[in-house]
């Protein structure tokens, strides 16, 4: 059982997490610190965590991720999603549970890029009559 290891990809917005899953006590290591170190704010800290509430696992597997791009809570919303995908890989039979509370679906929502000749994504500039 020492060399089991479970590994996914989550993604939200701009940020990709990989995140690797072994069996432990429940420690989350994110880009080389303690989570609790990486996200300082409550809400993503719980946030985080919750796949891994859900399905009774937080005491099972210790968590250590890499995640790159966006900001802290996109961040947090691709650690959340690599974790609810990890789990799966590891018991299958965690995959209802996950699914019905939607932390199996990626979040697409993105920033619009900015066209050419506007102002912003769809600011247009201002009309002048002469």
């Amino acid at each position: 059982m020492a060399g089991l290891m479970y590994g996914a990809t989550g993604k939200r917005k701009t940020a990709v997490a990989r995140v690797r899953l072994t069996p432990g006590e429940g420690t989350i290591i994110v880009n080389g610190q303690s989570m609790r170190d990486y996200f300082q704010r409550e809400t993503l800290f719980q946030m985080v965590r919750t796949p891994l509430v859900e399905t009774g696992t937080e005491a099972r597997y210790d968590v250590v991720a890499k995640i790159v791009g966006g900001g802290k809570s996109g961040q947090a919303g691709a650690l959340r999603h690599g974790i609810a995908r990890a789990l799966v890989e590891a018991d299958a039979s965690l995959r209802t549970d996950l699914k019905r509370a939607g932390y199996l679906s990626r979040d697409a929502r993105m920033v619009e890029r900015k066209k050419a000749g506007l102002k912003k994504a769809r600011k247009r500039p201002q009309f002048s009559k002469r």
